[in-house]
């Protein structure tokens, strides 16, 4: 099979189109065809090897333990390890491929587990979009900020591919949402369902009267003392930035 492989870290040059073998599925795992992978900050960090502790977590220095980026995924399975119950060949499915191989190639298996039918309304390409993006700003908004229905929200980088998902959660959870982005994407963030919007290029938020139960900063461009400031005394501050390409940080929060 086609696919596009890494031996070392560095800038996309390390990238190429490779025939490697076809993975088969063991026990617990699932070979989908793929038919669309999304593109990352981690797929992106991962090829790099920047910031460098992720190689001290990967346990690797020199290159990425699995050659073949591609965290997210949706395809059509085409083959089920020993133990897979509830999915079938044939079934379309999406998901992510956690730490294995990854799914910029033809084929990859991926544990079952980490796998979920397509809905019949979302192209492959669309649902494709969805699993790491989308369950980072529903673990962060959910379960790390604990947002309730009736609080107040800022999230600083809502037209991106975590914040646009943040937006529409936080308001399904019922709070009042603040978004931050460009002049370009304030009518995008207001589609998705933002209360109000702050144009960066305008005006600094940190700079506003308005104080926030919990500030999402999904870009990493403001130093912890401007975010304290527009918390409430018992605001919390949740850092996932990581996705902007001069570097990032991991994920905090504080609150």
């Amino acid at each position: 099979m086609k696919a596009i492989v890494q031996d070392r870290y560095g800038s996309p040059d390390v990238l190429s189109l490779q025939e490697t073998d076809q993975p088969r599925p063991s026990a617990g795992e699932v070979l989908v065809r793929v038919r669309a992978a999304a593109v990352n900050a981690y797929d992106w960090h991962i090829m790099r090897g920047a910031p460098y502790v992720l190689r001290l977590a990967a346990r690797s220095l020199r290159g990425p333990r699995f050659r073949i980026r591609g965290w997210d995924v949706a395809g059509v399975v085409d083959a089920v390890g020993d133990g897979v119950t509830g999915l079938s060949p044939g079934d379309e499915v999406y998901g992510d491929t956690g730490e294995s191989d990854g799914a910029f190639a033809e084929y990859v298996c991926v544990p079952a587990e980490r796998l979920a039918p397509k809905p019949a309304k979302l192209t492959f390409e669309r649902a494709a979009a969805v699993p790491l993006a989308g369950s980072t700003a529903l673990v962060g908004l959910r379960d790390a900020g604990r947002l309730r229905a009736g609080q107040h929200v800022l999230i600083n980088g809502a037209s991106g591919g975590v914040g646009t998902f943040a937006v529409q959660i936080a308001k399904a959870l019922g709070a009042t949402v603040t978004a931050v982005c460009s002049t370009r994407n304030v009518e995008l963030v207001t589609s998705l369902g933002a209360d109000h919007v702050v144009d960066y290029t305008r005006e600094d938020f940190t700079r506003g009267a308005s104080r926030y139960e919990l500030v999402l900063d999904l870009v990493g461009n403001r130093s912890l003392a401007d975010l304290r400031r527009v918390l409430t005394p018992e605001g919390t501050l949740l850092l996932s930035g990581g996705g902007v390409s001069r570097g990032g940080r991991c994920s905090a929060r504080w609150g």
